[in-house]
Formats: C-alpha cells, structure tokens, sequence
C-alpha cells in the first residue's frame, strides 16, 4: 500500500477511523473524507499518532448535500492526481424521518445518493490510476431490504430500519451495476458486512444521544477494529486484486440477498440515482 491514494468517507469516527489508521499504518496515503472539520482533526491526529504515518490528510464534505459533493469532488480532483482505492464507509440511521438539503429522506440520502454521486464524479480519475478500487460498506440489514420504487423517499409511511435496510440494499444494488458498468477498465467494486459494530451509528446529529435500540444492543457489538477488518481486507489483499462485483462479510466472499442479485431493479436504482443526483 506504499503511496497508494486512499480516500475513505465518514472517516472521523468508528469502522473509518479504525480503516484509515489500519491503512496509514501499511504505507497508504489516506484521505479522510468528514462532515465536522472540528471532529475530522481530531480523528486525523489520532491516526497519525497511532500510525506514525504523517500521510494523512482531512478534507470536509457533508453528503447530505449533493453540491458539496460537487465542490468535494472537484477539489479532489485537483489536488490529487490519482485515486487507488475509494471506500464508501459514512452511514447514518434515523429513527424519524429526515431530509438532506436537497430534500431526499436522510437514509437513502446519504447511505445511498451521497456515494453515489461521489463515485461516478472520481470515476474518471480511478480509471486513470488502475488498477484501482471501490468498496462500499453496506449491511447484513440489507436482508430486509426491498427498493420501494413508488415512494423510495418513504414520504408516505417512516421506519427507520425500513428506509435504512432499503439503503444498505441500494449499496448493494448499486455495487453490482458498477461492477458490470466497469468491465475491463481495471476498476472492481465490492461491498461488505462488517458486523454490528460499536460507534457512533445511530447518533442523532441534533442532540448527539444515541437512540434507545441502539443503547440495548451495546453489549453485543464488536468493535470498529473488528468491524474494519473487511474494509482493510478488501483495500489492501492481494487475494481480491481482479475480484469485483461481490459481496464480503469477515474477509470471506458471500452471497447477499435474492432480491440483491436483481438485474432488472439494478439498472433502475442506477437510472433513478442518476435523475435525483442531477438536481
């Protein structure tokens, strides 16, 4: 991983911070990509310190709102002159019903729309520093998952864990149909389970208190150096190079859910995403 650019989103915190500390300390020159600049510096200094790696940098990006993604992903752009290995890591859960700045349901939003619209602005650069990488963390949660075409805002009925699992699917959708969009240009796309990790998921971004479900399942998490394991392993293992298009939990290759595996909902996510990220 010596030089090699990493840029790793929701790195402040929990499963990303453990991934680019982990990174920094194989060589690799991370970027950590965080909403709260005041947060971001602390968790950069933290993996320097750790990592005895001065190669560390902090950008700020809030992927609730599609022009910064825009401005985040031009600065990049120009002040990088590759990227070899992109990690989607930032997720957030909301018990009530939010909205970004675009006003998209906070979920899909971030979870889904966020890194989309990165990944297809930084396609063009990682073509150019193939071979190169693209992980998206997603979640065992997208098992319950179902892409509700007709009302994928979830303005009519909220559930949390409905809009969440119906995100972490679209990650997985989303994964496959680059993969197959990516076919001989030295760019693979995979995604991961890294387990029910101990961080600040679920946190509401207001009053910085964790949710009451969250709260009762502490005590069975793992945590975030545990549940970066996959990321790391995906970033760095000679065992994947070449590999794309699949689904990963605890560093093994393994088969998502039927409804991921959906060619036809694939194209369609990939055409909606499009059309909601144009605004």
């Amino acid at each position: 991983m010596e030089n090699k650019i990493i840029l790793i989103t929701g790195a402040n915190s929990g499963i990303g911070k453990a991934t680019a500390t982990a990174l920094a300390e194989m060589g690799a020159h991370v970027v950590m990509m965080s909403r709260d600049m005041n947060r971001g510096e602390e968790a950069r200094q933290e993996v320097m310190f750790i990592s005895k790696s001065n190669q560390v940098d902090l950008l700020q990006c809030d992927l609730a709102s599609l022009s910064d993604v825009r401005r985040f992903s031009c600065d990049f752009i120009a002040r990088y002159s590759r990227l070899d290995v992109l990690i989607n890591n930032a997720g957030i859960y909301t018990e009530k019903r939010m909205e970004t700045v675009d006003g998209y349901e906070y979920q899909i939003g971030v979870n889904h729309l966020g890194h989309f619209l990165l990944t297809r602005m930084l396609l063009d650069l990682m073509k150019k520093s193939s071979p190169s990488r693209i992980i998206n963390v997603a979640s065992g949660a997208h098992f319950g998952g179902k892409i509700d075409f007709a009302d994928i805002q979830s303005t009519r009925k909220y559930s949390g864990w409905k809009a969440y699992a119906q995100a972490k699917l679209a990650n997985i959708l989303f994964t496959y149909e680059l993969a197959h969009r990516l076919e001989d240009t030295g760019v693979t796309a995979n995604c991961l389970h890294p387990g029910f990790v101990n961080s600040r998921f679920g946190v509401n971004r207001s009053t910085g208190k964790a949710n009451l479900m969250m709260k009762l399942m502490k005590p069975f998490t793992i945590e975030p150096s545990a549940g970066a394991e996959t990321s790391i392993y995906l970033a760095a293992s000679p065992e994947v190079e070449g590999v794309t298009g699949k689904y990963f939990a605890k560093r093994k290759e393994k088969a998502s859910s039927k409804a991921s595996y959906d060619l036809v909902s694939a194209e369609k996510l990939w055409n909606l995403s499009e059309a909601l990220t144009a605004k």
